[in-house]
């Protein structure tokens, strides 16, 4: 079964139920209109080129892979902050029951065109993927994303595939043995900023074992999904399939959802995936 593409609807237990069954959900109402000073960062990228896209972490107000005078990134930062507000008053309209619990992680601008430019295969996000963080592990924590094209002239442009089950069946028994020895001895190092659980272990492998893949990626179930200027979608980036063709200036806000705090845990990856294994992850 492919992804769903959804316009969302009022009943906010709908909604809730369609995001955890792996649905991508668009909300055509919603705007994020910007101030007069704010126009200029999707005009031109202010990004300083060393990593793919300007950040604001959660634990402060440090903007990261900025470029520009002090002023200029002093609005950046600003901009970034209202949009944080924006994506946690989405949340608390649509998801009320994840509220409490959402916590808010990462702030991004992604200014720069993603079609053509270059990267190694581990990080192409043109090849299809679900979303794990090789040195910021998540635990039993859900990762879900509110997205915006900030662009005013094109569409954002994704490849959706398959549900996340019909994926695991493929490449679930490709995962090696996980070693919490190893996980301990990563985070000693500061390779990881905290011990890996085997669900982040089992996550990155499949991340990898799809984009490396590039049978699967010409051949399994897939659809191209635009996503219009001044769009906003949200989804769980761990259980959709996802990649993205084309697109410059996108506005995305991650929010880390503990397991138990959905309406049904039963639909998470995590727990797919013990399905699947037969068995706890530990």
């Amino acid at each position: 079964m492919l992804t769903p593409i959804i316009e969302a609807a009022a009943d906010p237990h709908v909604l809730t139920s369609r995001l955890e069954d792996g649905a991508v959900l668009t909300f055509d109402a919603l705007s994020f209109p910007l101030l007069p000073e704010e126009e200029k960062f999707r005009q031109r990228p202010f990004a300083n080129g060393k990593t793919k896209n300007v950040s604001l972490r959660s634990t402060g107000l440090e903007l990261r892979g900025a470029a520009g005078t002090e002023q200029e990134q002093e609005a950046l930062r600003a901009l970034l902050i209202r949009f944080r507000d924006f994506a946690r008053e989405l949340v608390a309209s649509n998801f009320p029951d994840y509220l409490a619990h959402a916590r808010p992680a990462r702030t991004s601008y992604r200014p720069f065109e993603v079609e053509g430019r270059r990267s190694s295969w581990r990080a192409d996000d043109s090849r299809r993927h679900v979303d794990a963080f090789p040195s910021n592990p998540v635990g039993h924590d859900r990762i879900l994303r509110v997205f915006l094209n900030f662009n005013t002239a094109t569409p954002r442009v994704w490849r959706v595939g398959e549900d996340f089950s019909s994926m695991t069946d493929r490449f679930l028994r490709r995962v090696p043995a996980y070693s919490r020895l190893g996980a301990a001895a990563l985070a000693a190092v500061r390779v990881t900023k905290s011990r890996r659980h085997e669900y982040d272990h089992v996550m990155l492998h499949l991340h990898d074992a799809m984009k490396k893949d590039l049978d699967y990626q010409a051949s399994a179930p897939q659809q191209t999904v635009e996503f219009p200027p001044g769009l906003v979608w949200v989804g769980f980036s761990d259980v959709v399939l996802h990649s993205v063709l084309r697109g410059q200036y996108m506005l995305e806000q991650t929010f880390h959802l503990p397991l138990e705090a959905q309406q049904d845990p039963d639909k998470s990856p995590y727990r797919i995936i013990e399905r699947k294994l037969g068995r706890a992850l530990h």
